[in-house]
């Protein structure tokens, strides 16, 4: 448990590392004015690998959103205590979004439908 909690700080310790790079990697080239002497002659190398940085980060967040949320979910399936949760939501005067009643009402309501531009 304590070896996985350290390898996922790890892991976002590197990620954040990567991220900083990026940045400064783009804050460098977002200047007008250049230094012919600077200039890095083999461009089509260096966009192909930024590239690929990029899209090696996107990666690895999707695969660490996907490992996060298969472990919440797989965590304990008998663990009921959301639905606790949500019913003492309900009980202190939160309005439950599925109720028809309410969906009817926002349906006819008239500056919730100028708000999302579906009427004039």
């Amino acid at each position: 448990m304590m070896y996985n909690t350290l390898r996922g700080i790890l892991k976002i310790m590197m990620f954040k590392k990567l991220v900083q790079k990026l940045n400064i990697e783009k804050e460098k080239t977002s200047g007008a004015a250049i230094n012919p002497i600077d200039v890095d002659f083999d461009t089509r190398k260096n966009d192909f690998l930024n590239k690929l940085t990029q899209n090696a980060v996107k990666m690895y967040e999707r695969k660490c959103d996907v490992k996060n949320f298969t472990k919440l979910v797989l965590s304990d399936p008998e663990n009921t205590s959301h639905n606790d949760l949500v019913n003492q939501l309900f009980k202190h005067g939160v309005i439950d979004p599925a109720d028809e009643k309410r969906l009817l009402e926002l349906s006819d309501n008239t500056r919730f439908l100028k708000d999302l531009g579906l009427m004039e």
